[in-house]
């Protein structure tokens, strides 16, 4: 089955299913091919053809009967007229309230908790369900989360803060490619058809770094983990490095990991203050640096002992003594409300951008 088809997934196998019933090929007490024979027959997850035979279920034109698979039922309903519901998902009555899933890494007054928070309120305000899982950032915990979230049928839609890493998740690309509803936050997949909210990177990072050219700053590094296959760093780098055009030299130091989920340990947090401090011996000329988030701003600062500027996104500060650092913050609130009502846009079949960007401002740290 092509790419293009993949939005109709559901529908397309239900009514495969639906036909043969139809024309005799499949006659009441009949045994329904199973989940894993309409997948490998289709090209599609196991996911995709149990949610077309859950569909068919519903309908009242299979049973499922344990240890022996489905069945067509013996007392069929008239099948004039009937149709699949589209991409497989049985209409609700209009007062019937939808659920939705928060897949996220992990939450810190840093970056997360706001958004969580308006995650909450958006679906309270429609009368939605919200169920959070979190993944720890690990990528097999995310996969699991989505897996089950969507084989149980507990939730209609998901919106999937993504973990860092090299690979994208594997069961998270095959519900978007089979039409499942998602939206992403916070950052976004490189050529992939699914709707995302995330602050505009690129524009941020070069804010952030032109205020340090103008304050005098000609010799700035960038500080982060490896870059690959997270777009929120990737974006980050590039509007770091277009902001310099012709003024300063830029300098990146991308090979720091004990902030990366799972990696946070007494000794990977001393060996990339080890990493930090080597690099301002072999670059003694830096005297600003750009921090992709704020623990990697408390890293260079504690490794460096003062002396030098850094800037960072979401540093949190508190009410006395307000933000330490010159940093983005990003609109977490607004992030939240507009997933919210994207997914359930999608939930009502409307059509929904793939990328809406949220704003964002820079504020200097206390004193500046």
């Amino acid at each position: 089955m092509s790419t293009s088809q993949r939005g109709l997934l559901y529908e397309q196998l239900s009514t495969h299913v639906l036909e043969q019933i139809r024309r005799g090929a499949l006659r009441p007490g009949d045994r329904v091919p199973s989940e894993m024979e309409l997948a490998t027959q289709f090209e599609v997850s196991r996911i995709t053809s149990k949610r077309a035979l859950e569909v068919l279920r519903e309908a009242g034109l299979v049973e499922r009967v344990r240890g022996k698979g489905t069945f067509v039922v013996r007392n069929l309903p008239d099948l004039t007229g009937v149709t699949v519901p589209l991409k497989g998902r049985v209409p609700r009555p209009k007062h019937e309230a939808r659920s939705v899933a928060f897949v996220v890494p992990d939450m810190s007054e840093a970056y997360g908790l706001d958004l969580l928070n308006a995650i909450e309120e958006r679906c309270a305000e429609h009368g939605a369900h919200l169920v959070v899982r979190r993944t720890h950032g690990r990528q097999s915990d995310e996969e699991k989360a989505v897996d089950s979230l969507v084989a149980t049928g507990e939730v209609d839609g998901l919106i999937v803060f993504p973990v860092h890493g090299d690979f994208y998740n594997a069961s998270l690309l095959r519900q978007v490619l089979d039409g499942y509803p998602v939206v992403l936050v916070d950052r976004h997949l490189s050529g992939i058809p699914v709707a995302a909210v995330h602050t505009d990177n690129v524009a941020a990072s070069r804010a952030l770094t032109s205020r340090l050219l103008d304050r005098g700053h000609r010799h700035i590094a960038f500080v982060s983990p490896p870059p690959v296959n997270t777009s929120s760093i990737e974006e980050r780098l590039e509007g770091f490095r277009s902001a310099f055009d012709g003024r300063g030299q830029a300098y990146e130091l991308t090979e720091l990991r004990s902030t990366l989920p799972g990696s946070t340990t007494t000794e990977s947090i001393r060996a990339d203050m080890d990493v930090i401090r080597a690099f301002r011996e072999e670059v003694p000329a830096v005297t600003a640096y750009v921090a992709c988030e704020y623990n990697l701003a408390r890293m260079v600062d504690r490794a460096l002992g003062g002396g030098q500027v850094v800037a960072c996104f979401d540093s949190p500060g508190d009410s006395i003594g307000g933000p330490p650092y010159l940093h983005v913050r990003q609109n977490q609130r607004e992030m939240g409300r507009r997933a919210v009502d994207l997914l359930l846009a999608r939930l009502r079949g409307e059509s929904v951008p793939n990328l809406s960007m949220v704003p964002f401002e820079l504020v200097d740290a206390e004193g500046n």
